[in-house]
């Protein structure tokens, strides 16, 4: 029996987060550039977002860009910008076909203006596509989303509109960039690593966590079959015994 046939489609994560990482990596032990390895990547995000929508996941979030990445050398940054926009206009036809809205999440002002314009673009041309949403976290990071959040829960306490004691979680949740999506069941971080990386911190508390030693320009179809049937194998309590959850 193949992966993608021991898949259980009625225990199938609604939400997918994938760290995609290993890239520059990858390149160099190919003596090439850094950015060889992210315009290799491309494919990754292909397969998997292809694999994702014929499953039948509803959500499907892609750690694209950090806001610490914009520490990394000018020139990279630009080839990068440089790749998402191009990326962008290459695959707005193909989401548009295959009926993916496409969004995105994070702090979105500091891209250059250009990128923004292909961003919205390619959003504005997918709004009305049902069959899954891919999400892209771009200029993200965790520490940034929950003080933004907290800012404006803030704000709404000190103009009255909200009363300190009326703050719940779903409060707090309906103040991040995620609001209306379902937090990730399953989160897939690639290259061996094993950290988070200021990732959709608050989303993950209960997610269940799959790492592979396979950089992401290697990974594919079969690798996300796995790593969905390894889900599937885990025991799920939400901080109950296995006799509560079993009964």
């Amino acid at each position: 029996m193949s992966l993608k046939e021991q898949i259980i489609i009625e225990r199938l994560p609604k939400h997918i987060a994938i760290i995609m990482d290993g890239n520059g990596r990858w390149a160099k032990e190919r003596g090439k550039p850094r950015l060889f390895g992210h315009q290799s990547a491309i494919q990754s995000v292909r397969e998997v977002n292809e694999a994702c929508a014929e499953l039948g996941v509803s959500y499907l979030t892609l750690y694209a860009f950090s806001t610490e990445n914009w520490n990394r050398p000018g020139d990279e940054v630009g080839g990068l910008m440089n790749l998402l926009g191009q990326t962008i206009k290459n695959e707005t036809k193909t989401l548009v076909k295959n009926n993916i809205r496409l969004q995105a999440i994070g702090d979105l002002n500091r891209l250059p203006k250009v990128n923004r314009d292909q961003l919205n673009g390619a959003i504005e041309a997918t709004k009305h596509c049902t069959r899954m949403v891919l999400n892209l976290a771009l200029s993200y990071s965790s520490r940034w989303e929950i003080t933004e959040a907290s800012r404006s829960i803030a704000r709404a306490v000190k103009e009255g509109r909200l009363q300190p004691e009326d703050i719940t979680e779903d409060t707090f949740s309906s103040s991040l960039v995620t609001a209306g999506m379902p937090d990730p069941e399953l989160l897939i971080r690639t290259s061996g690593e094993l950290r988070i990386s200021n990732f959709l911190l608050w989303q993950l508390a209960y997610s269940e966590l799959y790492f592979t030693n396979k950089y992401w320009p290697d990974f594919r179809k079969e690798d996300l079959y796995e790593a969905i049937v390894d889900y599937q194998h885990r025991e799920r309590r939400f901080g109950k015994t296995s006799e509560q959850i079993n009964k």
